[in-house]
């Protein structure tokens, strides 16, 4: 598993320019799932992401989580982030998961990160072409992998 995490003054996605996910201020989370995940893969990140602390406190120190600062959060799914481009100029995707397998995984994942922060998290729309726009606070980009 594979995040990417943007902390933001406000983003959202769409869908055939329908909006399916917006938010304030907070954290844009693009998420990738290897066949490998399970569970205790999805709890570590999900418990990893609200608790990250990159937001600032009251001397400037990235010192607060998500959580600290009552943020909100977009996670989108994005396969693209297992690409290996070491060879050629074609990625592979083979390291991702299938969409049989990542769809109930990330499902479970915003569900997770929905539980741990208490509130709604907004998302994209799986397998979908989606459109994502942000303002990056910061910047700020953090890439999370699943642990060793």
């Amino acid at each position: 598993m594979r995040l990417v995490v943007q902390r933001v003054r406000h983003a959202k996605v769409e869908v055939e320019s329908q909006i399916t996910g917006q938010i304030g201020p907070g954290l844009l989370v693009l998420a990738g799932f290897a066949p490998t995940d399970d569970t205790a893969t999805l709890s570590w990140m999900a418990r990893k992401l609200v608790q990250l602390r990159i937001f600032g406190d009251e001397n400037g120190q990235m010192n607060r989580s998500v959580q600290d600062v009552g943020g909100q959060v977009l996670v989108v799914s994005q396969f693209t982030l297992l690409a290996d481009a070491r060879k050629g100029n074609r990625p592979s995707y083979i390291g991702a998961a299938g969409p049989a397998i990542a769809e109930p995984l990330y499902r479970q994942f915003v569900g997770l990160v929905r539980e741990l922060l208490g509130q709604d998290v907004p998302t994209g729309t799986f397998g979908a072409d989606m459109q994502v726009s942000l303002l990056n606070d910061g910047p700020v980009t953090i890439v999370l992998d699943t642990p060793l």
